[in-house]
């Protein structure tokens, strides 16, 4: 992640710190040059070690967050990632940063080839200029059954020469790939991801119980035996759970059954997009307590029309209208991905009966696992960058800081750019 050689400014903040499932009151985080100084009890933090450091001013009841980290979004602010157009994917990332996700992938949908080529060359030039942590695909190598938002035309069963020139135009910046394990050659695809370091997520399936968890174990199986590409709590994902699989039923549990079970043992990350739209907030909350948040990615699927009003936007190569903030396909009526931003979905999460802590881990160290930067992201401890989140007793954003810099804009209740 490049980072400005000119110094980054010390600054001092006051709250209840909420990192790592932990939550502590009257602490204090100090940034100097980028990275995070100090964090820790009010009572531990030595003012002389900082001179010159601003402390910048909290309403009370603040609490200090990591800067979260959203491995599933297709944009916002009029900007979509599938479109290839550098400058509104730049505003894209840029809003997104503003608004609280200091790191995200860049998600893709399913496209013709010779599209979806092209936008992998754009967003690896944005992930090399540190605005994106790399791409997502989502697609094309999904269940026409339950394709979802996806345009069946372009869905195709695994394909190695694909997949390859997709490797190949993305330059190493893929790093997860969303499948469904039940199409011919599912297997050799998660072989080849893991192999060059990306994170196989199943997905958009009509598979059974069994097919879906014996992928998921041989994912896992992958990663572990990976020669590189993956940091030491990697595994495989499931992308936006419940959404594009069949219902959880007694009779025919399906994939939803088998991604719950290797959740729970710790062998999967499930995504959830509790926005409330996507998910009912009780099946958010069954969720958690189901499998634990260490297993869980709260996630947006959030695309152009994120911070913005309703209208028409597009979604790749398909048109979607938003009604109240629900994204709708204009062809169908299938959800369409969402319009939140992830702050909005921890808030979300937590008037459903989450903890706090329960979910900004979600939203921050768990996924910055997945992507193997948990050294670097995701958590407010001494010498990690400096992403840091402030927000008020209502979990309203007030302060963003991106690698010690202070973000401009801020977000506030109503919608809208800031």
């Amino acid at each position: 992640m490049p980072e400005s050689r000119e110094a980054a400014p010390a600054y001092v903040l006051r709250g209840t710190l909420l990192t790592d499932g932990t939550r502590a009151a009257d602490s204090v985080v100090a940034v100097a040059g980028g990275r995070i100084a100090y964090a820790g009890p009010g009572s531990g933090y030595d003012a002389t070690q900082f001179p010159g450091a601003k402390e910048l001013p909290l309403p009370p009841g603040s609490s200090l967050l990591p800067g979260l980290v959203d491995l599933h979004c297709h944009g916002a602010a009029g900007g979509g990632f599938p479109t290839a157009d550098g400058q509104a994917c730049r505003e894209a990332a840029d809003f997104l940063h503003r608004h609280g996700t200091t790191t995200l992938l860049a998600s893709l949908v399913t496209a013709p080839a010779e599209e979806l080529l092209r936008a992998l060359g754009v967003l690896q030039l944005l992930t090399a200029e540190g605005l994106i942590a790399g791409i997502h695909s989502e697609g094309p190598f999904l269940s026409h059954a339950r394709c979802g938002a996806q345009d069946p035309r372009w869905l195709r069963d695994p394909d190695p020469e694909l997949l390859r020139e997709i490797l190949d135009a993305a330059g190493g910046a893929l790093r997860t790939m969303t499948y469904a394990p039940e199409l011919p050659g599912a297997s050799e695809l998660v072989r080849m991801l893991t192999g060059h370091g990306v994170t196989p997520s199943l997905g958009h399936t009509d598979a059974d119980a069994r097919t879906a968890a014996a992928s998921l174990a041989e994912a896992a199986d992958f990663i572990g035996s990976a020669a590189q590409g993956f940091g030491p709590h990697a595994r495989p994902t499931v992308t936006h759970l419940f959404n594009g699989m069949p219902p959880l039923h007694h009779r025919e549990p399906g994939p939803a059954a088998a991604c719950l079970r290797l959740a729970a043992a710790g062998t999967a990350v499930v995504e959830l997009i509790g926005d409330g739209v996507h998910l009912d907030p009780e099946t958010v909350r069954m969720v958690f307590d189901l499998v634990g948040a260490r297993n869980i990615a709260l996630v947006t699927d959030s695309m152009a029309a994120a911070g913005l009003p309703d209208g028409g936007y597009a979604l790749g190569p398909s048109e979607v209208v938003v009604h109240d903030g629900v994204a709708t396909l204009s062809s169908n009526g299938a959800l369409a991905g969402g319009t939140a931003t992830l702050l909005e979905v921890v808030r979300t999460t937590i008037a459903a009966g989450v903890s706090p802590a329960d979910a900004v881990l979600a939203a921050t160290r768990v996924p910055a696992r997945v992507l193997g930067l948990e050294t670097e992201i995701g958590g407010l401890r001494a010498g990690m960058r400096a992403d840091v989140v402030a927000v008020d007793r209502d979990f309203e954003l007030v302060t963003v800081l991106r690698g010690g810099r202070i973000l401009p804009g801020r977000a506030n209740k109503q919608r809208g750019v800031t």
